[in-house]
């Protein structure tokens, strides 16, 4: 391995062939030229002083003094003397450069090139120049050690070692500077700094999440453009088929009268047409009859094929111009400088990312600074911006990629990158140790950790490959080396091995709740309480865990998959109105009229933007139950599970991948009104209070960092909630998620099955992308005059 990842290092001798020395006659020692003469005379003719054209001049080398042959070898006498006394003049000059250098050019600077503006600026400022030098060397040796010992070292705390910088300045052109990031680590952050940096991270993925949503929407619209735009020209295609049917048959007409005998070169035919409309037309002579329908024939076709061909351009155009929503939306973030950690480099972990959390696409790892590559593999900062000049890699994504990779998860067999064939995993040449190849081996050797994020085709993914990326921790690379891979090429690979310590993986354990869907109650029987609580009252099994103590407390509970309204609040609806949609609702119909225009979700269901109330599709519509504003009416669709913890008592996760924006349940219960509510609590407080939840709904769409036009959606308003929900006998899964201040669940307002404002449904939708077996928690708010404190009913 060494000999694979060893790195010549060039000689230091800038002449390594010097020519041989001249002989000498009588020796002569000359002090060494000082940086001074170096600049103003290159190691060429004009090194030395013009006036000894006729002599080699001798290679510098690196010795305190050179001997030089004397400047004359031949010539005339008087040519001699000139040259005797100008040779004299140069020792002088050579023993005062070198006696007063010290004081002239202090630490062997090298000059600025002089031009004539800056020698006529430094000439009158010589003097001072002078002195300043001289006050300067004569400081205390004291002093001098004081400052030395006070000044720290310039990588005591680096996480690779910075070469030391010359102290010999060389004056170069300025040039633009490359710009070098500093690599840090994020180490030892209080429980408070860990709460902020989580929070702006899940705020930071909320404004991603929402733009993405509404990208979806854009991308609706065009698509139903299209299908409008495609619809009219197969209906111009259709007309323009008719019309070449009906010339088609009165060319027919014409050639069967152009058979019989006539009298003149031309008549009048009369002929009824495939659309019943008589068609009078002047028919020409015999002879050009036969043309005439071959030409009609041929034109019909042509303008047809012309059609056809036109659309399929403009649809191969419009799909090339458009852009995926996830690209879309980190663009618009990036534009408003929202993405996170673009300064420096962090290696190790990102403050605020978990391990196990999950993300949808790339983009997402990109705008976070948790891996900065859209498509490759290995994240490294490069030489140019590092500051020791070498390429450190900082996270890699695992996904099977490679044909040579092997992943046991603790441990990693990871293939470099480079070498493949076009769109296939197989190797077509061999790799290099270069780029990220090179970054990865630069960070075993400094030891560095890398970050490992894994791709996987997961049930619920969003992108259309169906992969998801789950962030895993920390790895160290403990070995590198070069070998045969499977394709028969030289590849590089290296062991990554999973730092201890840390918390289960996250692709762990979305493959352990792929195993709990797949098996039921055969996974750990012992603890599954029951295997639905909900008796088939939802369209999914609502599962009871409980690894932790024997208690049993949510099978004495009758469960209620909806909220019981009293009989006044379907009497007090109103008018009872509904849109007149046949196959689904579309744009302009009465119910999106009732949103303020714009359906409240996308096709897929996702919610778009909080607002403070939702009008679905109720009984009174003539739409299909799939509709796409009948999304929170069909209850449950994701399997969760009420489970026991340690830190929350009774809590609630799901088996499957919950999207941002997806809706979850309902918080379910039996409404009472303020008199009944007041009633209740004289026996203990069981009751949960909608105007006590937090407007969590307003972030969810909150664009006021993207567009400073952004207002708050206010419509429909409604007015303030005065009843309660009863959950001491009878409740749903919802009553057991937990409180949190930094909640991954919201409370939005919906009506569907009446029109009364005061007493909406409690619908909770997902504020962030969930992974599987992650609890799911509510901002249940802050407690008011009735009661003045809290409930949270999770036992």
């Amino acid at each position: 391995m060494d000999s694979l990842l060893s790195l010549q290092t060039p000689s230091n001798n800038p002449h390594p062939h010097s020519p041989p020395l001249q002989p000498t006659q009588t020796p002569l020692l000359v002090p060494k030229p000082e940086p001074l003469d170096d600049f103003f005379f290159s190691n060429n003719s004009q090194q030395y002083p013009h006036w000894f054209p006729h002599q080699q001049q001798p290679q510098p080398n690196n010795n305190e003094f050179e001997l030089h042959a004397p400047p004359f070898a031949s010539g005339s006498p008087e040519e001699h003397e000139d040259s005797e006394l100008y040779n004299h003049f140069f020792r002088v000059s050579q023993l005062f450069r070198t006696a007063f250098s010290d004081t002239l050019f202090q630490n062997d600077a090298v000059p600025e090139p002089m031009t004539p503006q800056s020698q006529s600026q430094s000439q009158p400022n010589f003097q001072d120049s002078f002195s300043y030098a001289s006050a300067s060397n004569s400081q205390p040796e004291a002093e001098a050690e004081a400052e030395a010992e006070a000044t720290p070292e310039a990588d005591s705390r680096a996480l690779v070692p910075v070469p030391p910088s010359s102290s010999l300045t060389v004056a170069a052109p300025s040039k633009r500077v490359s710009k070098k990031k500093e690599l840090v680590r994020v180490s030892e952050l209080s429980l408070h700094e860990q709460l902020h940096f989580r929070e702006v991270v899940r705020r930071t993925r909320m404004i991603y999440d929402s733009i993405r949503a509404l990208c979806t929407i854009e991308e609706e619209k065009r698509v139903q453009e299209e299908k409008r735009a495609a619809e009219k020209r197969a209906a111009a295609a259709e007309e323009e088929r008719r019309a070449a049917a009906a010339a088609a048959t009165v060319a027919d007409a014409v050639t069967i009268a152009a058979d019989e005998p006539f009298a003149g070169s031309e008549s009048t035919v009369e002929c009824s047409s495939s659309a019943e409309t008589t068609v009078s037309v002047a028919v020409p002579a015999p002879e050009s009859a036969g043309e005439q329908q071959s030409a009609t024939d041929n034109g019909a076709g042509y303008n047809q094929t012309e059609t056809v061909n036109r659309g399929e351009a403009d649809a191969k155009m419009a799909r090339r111009m458009r852009q995926r929503g996830d690209i879309r939306a980190a663009q618009m973030m990036r534009m408003k400088d929202l993405w996170l950690n673009r300064d420096k480099r962090i290696v190790g972990a990102i403050p605020g990312v978990y391990v196990g959390d999950v993300f949808l696409f790339r983009m997402e790892l990109c705008f976070l600074g948790l891996h900065g590559q859209i498509q490759a593999g290995i994240d490294y900062l490069a030489a140019s911006m590092s500051p020791n000049n070498e390429p450190i890699a900082t996270s890699v994504i695992v996904s099977g990629g490679y044909e040579d990779d092997m992943d046991e998860g603790d441990v990693i067999i990871y293939t470099g990158q480079g070498g493949q064939a076009m769109n296939s995993v197989r190797q077509a040449t061999h790799q290099k140790l270069e780029s990220g190849n090179l970054a990865l081996e630069r960070s075993m050797y400094h030891n560095i950790e890398v970050r490992v994020i894994r791709g996987m085709k997961y049930e619920g993914a969003a992108a259309k490959s169906g992969k998801i990326y789950v962030y895993d921790g920390l790895y160290r690379i403990s070995e590198c080396w070069f070998d045969v891979g499977k394709s028969g090429f030289g590849v590089y690979k290296y062991k990554l091995v999973r730092v201890e310590g840390q918390p289960k993986m996250g692709s762990a354990i979305l493959k352990e709740a792929r195993s709990i869907r797949k098996s039921g109650v055969d996974f750990q029987p012992m603890y599954c309480l029951s295997v639905d609580i909900s008796n088939k009252k939802e369209k999914v099994a609502v599962r009871l865990f409980n690894d932790i103590d024997d208690s049993k407390e949510p099978l004495c509970f009758d469960y209620l998959p909806t909220t019981v309204f009293p009989p006044f609040v379907f009497h007090q609806s109103g008018t009872a109105t509904g849109c007149d949609c046949i196959d689904g609702c579309t744009d302009g119909c009465f119910c999106s009229m009732k949103n303020g225009g714009d359906f409240p979700y996308n096709q897929q269901g996702i919610l778009v933007r909080g607002k403070p109330l939702i009008f679905e599709c109720g009984p009174f519509c003539s739409c299909p139950p799939q509709c796409r504003n009948r999304v929170s009416q069909n209850g449950v669709k994701n399997r969760l599970e009420v489970f026991r913890s340690k830190q929350t008592g009774w809590g609630v996760r799901s088996l499957d991948l919950i999207q941002a924006g997806a809706f979850i349940c309902e918080y379910a219960g039996v409404v009472l009104t303020r008199e009944q509510a007041q009633l209740l609590t004289m026996n203990g407080d069981s009751l949960i209070y909608p105007n006590r939840f937090s407007e969590r709904w307003a972030e969810w769409g909150d664009l006021s960092q993207v567009n400073s036009d952004y207002v708050r959606p206010s419509y429909p308003s409604i007015p303030p909630l005065d009843f309660s929900l009863d959950v001491s006998t009878v409740r749903n899964v919802a009553c057991y998620m937990s409180h949190s201040s930094s909640p991954n669940v919201m409370v939005q307002f919906v009506l569907y099955d009446h029109n009364n404002l005061m007493f909406p449904h409690l619908m909770l939708f997902a504020m962030e992308n969930i992974p599987p077996l992650r609890e799911l928690s509510l901002d249940y708010g802050v407690a008011d005059e009735w009661t003045g404190k809290l409930s949270i009913c999770n036992g």
